[in-house]
């Protein structure tokens, strides 16, 4: 218990909830917020599914991680350090694309709000990349146990971001508040932010010394020191290291590790991407749903993901996604019976209890695992490759899950089983299978190191 506190109370986890909240917010943003303000500007199930493919960057953000290892901010990273220089500019960026926002209306103008999206998706994804790095970075490889409590740090600060600031977000909207003075106001969350990050420590790396020993090598591989060959090395040593590093130590089950990574929450992610509008659908107005939804769900992520990343040390990395995994596909199974039945508050309540735990349980150990993997040398661009994966499953596949809604409801055998959204809820509770078959192989591929 004494170290549990000692671990607990350490300076950089309470660095790592801040920045947890930081990345959270900006999925009220795209994600929550946005969802309601295109209903009300009368989108279509269908379309709203798929204007949330704008979290595709999420799965791609790996493409540029490697420039966040490497590339310096002129004046700034020499100030403030190469994590916290670059956050100090995405907050900046993200700061000036909120209040853009705040100034347009999908009613008038889609395509703009629909770019002002993507480009706030570009810089909270870019931004994630260095907050990962910097919760890795921040302790040394001889406190790699202390990991399920960094990833339960940053799972709580995100659901603060994503919840409770979601929350106030949406308490403004039923408050009679129009969407586009909403997100002017919540717009002044970032610059807490800003503060945040001139408070930060900047980590201490070694990574400078080993990058450049690496282009180094490269340099003499290609035979000379003129300034292609310097390029060239730098590029090689930037980009393709990182990634020949990952493969090179797990081989062949480097694929199934991504694999098992892409489908792990998916199912968790169609339940995401369709429940605002389900609950709306259902009957819960708009104040029940930041009740419940957003504040009392995330008051019970935050609890409930402290709890989880003790039982993951307990139980090891493995053994917790896996009875997560189950956890978390069996919640699912309440969202139907919730559609069954109709707007009951206190089922509600029992449906977001079970769901936040399980998404609690399931994000600490996840978040866990894929850290335990990093090179420090590479901590932003392996760690994003491994996320980019995870959100590329997330997003890729659940941007259909308005489609899939509405294609059930034109079917009449579904009248039958309760309609659309007890048959949807039913088979999202499926789509985790797949992962926990590859997990159970890996774990036996590396028992040594996983478990």
């Amino acid at each position: 218990m004494n170290k549990l506190l000692e671990t607990y109370l350490d300076k950089r986890m309470l660095f790592i909830f801040l920045n947890g909240i930081a990345s959270g917010f900006p999925w009220v943003i795209i994600g929550s917020a946005m969802t309601l303000w295109l209903k009300d500007a009368g989108l279509t199930r269908t379309a709203i599914g798929f204007f949330g493919s704008v979290f595709a960057v999420y799965s791609i953000n790996w493409l540029w991680a490697p420039l966040l290892d490497r590339v310096q901010i002129p004046i700034l990273s020499k100030r403030f350090g190469q994590r916290r220089s670059w956050l100090l500019l995405l907050q900046s960026l993200l700061l000036l694309l909120i209040i853009a926002i705040s100034f347009t209306d999908p009613k008038d103008s889609l395509i703009w709000v629909s770019l002002l999206a993507l480009a706030v998706a570009v810089v909270s994804s870019t931004q994630d990349i260095v907050i990962d790095a910097y919760r890795i970075d921040a302790f040394s490889l001889e406190e790699k146990d202390k990991l399920p409590a960094t990833a339960a740090m940053a799972t709580s600060g995100w659901w603060v971001g994503y919840g409770f600031l979601g929350a106030v977000a949406l308490y403004l909207s039923d408050f009679g508040k129009d969407w586009s003075s909403v997100y002017l106001m919540i717009s002044v969350f970032v610059v807490g932010f800003i503060l945040n990050t001139l408070w930060l420590d900047e980590p201490e790396s070694q990574r400078e010394a080993v990058q450049a020993q690496a282009q180094k090598s490269y340099e003499k591989l290609l035979g000379g020191h003129n300034l292609w060959q310097k390029t060239s090395a730098w590029f090689l040593s930037t980009v393709a290291e990182p990634l020949k590093d990952f493969f090179v130590r797990f081989g062949k089950t480097a694929i199934i590790i991504l694999l098992f990574i892409v489908f792990f929450k998916i199912g968790e992610a169609f339940l995401g991407r369709m429940s605002l509008v389900f609950y709306k659908e259902i009957g819960f107005t708009t104040g029940e749903i930041a009740t419940y939804s957003k504040l009392v769900g995330s008051t019970l992520t935050i609890i409930f993901s402290i709890i989880a990343s003790v039982i993951t040390v307990h139980y090891g990395l493995v053994r917790g996604l896996m009875i997560s995994g189950v956890a978390m596909a069996s919640t699912n199974l309440i969202f139907s019976y919730l559609a069954f039945i109709g707007p009951d508050t206190n089922i509600f309540a029992v449906a977001i209890l079970l769901d936040n735990f399980t998404a609690a349980f399931s994000t600490v150990a996840f978040v866990a695992f894929i850290s335990h993997l990093t090179n420090r040398a590479y901590t932003a661009t392996q760690y994003a490759l491994m996320a980019s994966a995870g959100n590329f499953g997330r997003t890729l596949f659940a941007g259909g899950s308005g489609w899939m809604v509405d294609s059930l409801e034109a079917q009449n055998w579904v009248a039958s089983f309760g309609g659309e959204w007890v048959v949807f809820f039913a088979v999202t509770a499926l789509m985790v299978i797949p992962s926990l078959v590859m997990l159970y192989w890996i774990s036996k591929r590396f028992k040594h190191i996983f478990i």
